[in-house]
């Protein structure tokens, strides 16, 4: 036992003395001159709106500071933020090797991912954030994907849970309408339609009706849900 003991405390003398190091190679860093060069130049370069020589003088501090994972994050903001998505999600994918905690960074990775259309990838960020967070929209994200992919029983299953949560009620999203313009619609509509979709995949036409015509009910408006609606009506 006391073996064991001993071991544990050297292991923490060790890491506070790998941190310290750490920190106080940062301090160095930053006080030489190369260092405040690039981030003056990356300041600037922010000022005056000038992306590539932002993300160049970036890469520059990331390389000098490679265990700052704020850098790193900034960067893959500047990714993420120019649509640079498969860049912003493969840094952000370093960030969180460096900050598993950092729950802006896995959101904004899952979102790259979904714009490059990495479903399954995606997904399986959206279900850590919501684990970490226990946020509906993730939960809502969730299930969108797990019906793209075809994972109706899960799919189901989560719709059922947000349909109990009175934020539902009071969440909107926005989803093309007719003039494919951007129409404002409650997520307890959305989740009925969605569920809808998810029993038309089932081969249960009737109950995907009746949830269609449940999602109308909320929202006589919500034109996808006409739609769909119609669609089988046919």
């Amino acid at each position: 036992m006391k073996k064991t003991i001993f071991s544990l405390l050297f292991f923490m003398v060790v890491a506070a003395a790998m941190n310290h190091a750490v920190a106080q190679e940062s301090t160095d860093i930053r006080n030489t001159i190369v260092y405040r060069i690039q981030k003056g130049i990356y300041n600037r370069a922010l000022k005056y709106n000038d992306v590539p020589v932002a993300t160049n003088a970036l890469y520059n501090l990331c390389i000098m500071e490679s265990q700052n994972d704020s850098l790193l994050f900034a960067l893959g903001y500047m990714y993420f933020d120019n649509q640079k998505y498969l860049s912003a999600a493969l840094t952000l994918t370093d960030v969180l090797m460096l900050n598993s905690g950092n729950v802006s960074a896995l959101e904004m990775k899952a979102l790259s991912l979904e714009q490059i259309g990495a479903k399954d990838k995606a997904l399986e960020d959206y279900e850590t954030l919501y684990l970490k967070t226990n946020n509906i929209n993730f939960l809502y994200k969730m299930a969108v994907f797990q019906y793209d992919l075809q994972r109706l029983k899960e799919a189901k299953t989560n719709i059922d849970i947000m349909l109990t949560n009175k934020e539902a009620d009071s969440i909107k999203y926005y989803f093309p309408n007719k003039e494919n313009e951007q129409q404002e619609v409650v997520m307890r509509a959305s989740l009925h339609n969605l569920k809808g979709m998810v029993a038309k995949s089932e081969g249960n036409n009737e109950e995907a009706k009746k949830q269609f015509a449940i999602a109308l009910e909320i929202d006589p408006e919500f034109f996808i849900a006409r739609n769909n609606l119609e669609e089988l009506q046919k």
